[in-house]
């Protein structure tokens, strides 16, 4: 081994280089404007305290679950069961002003 070296343990200095290479977080602080100088996490673009791998899941699934009446299905639900009653009005006005005649 050269100068004493552990080969199972890899040099400092390398392993102090690679963290201060790694990408830096894209937020911004609030109070200062100043960015956020620590590493981001691998496949974010944020560090760990600005969000990264946080988050619930959407539905059922998240804590705050209560009903779903306003969750995004419901809301397209919503919208299609009303084009189909306005289109079925217009049909019927339509067939109205053919029996005045």
């Amino acid at each position: 081994m050269k100068d004493g070296a552990d080969p199972m343990h890899p040099d400092w200095r390398t392993a102090l280089n690679q963290a201060n290479a790694a990408p830096r977080c894209h937020a911004r602080s609030k109070r200062t404007g100043e960015p956020c100088q620590a590493p981001a996490v691998t496949g974010w673009q944020v560090c760990r305290m600005h969000g990264a791998g946080g988050g619930h899941p959407a539905g059922p699934a998240h804590p705050r679950w209560v009903h779903g009446l306003r969750s995004q299905e419901w809301t397209e639900t919503r919208k299609a069961i009303n084009d189909l009653a306005r289109e079925a009005r217009e049909i019927e006005a339509l067939i109205g002003e053919g029996t005045k005649a």
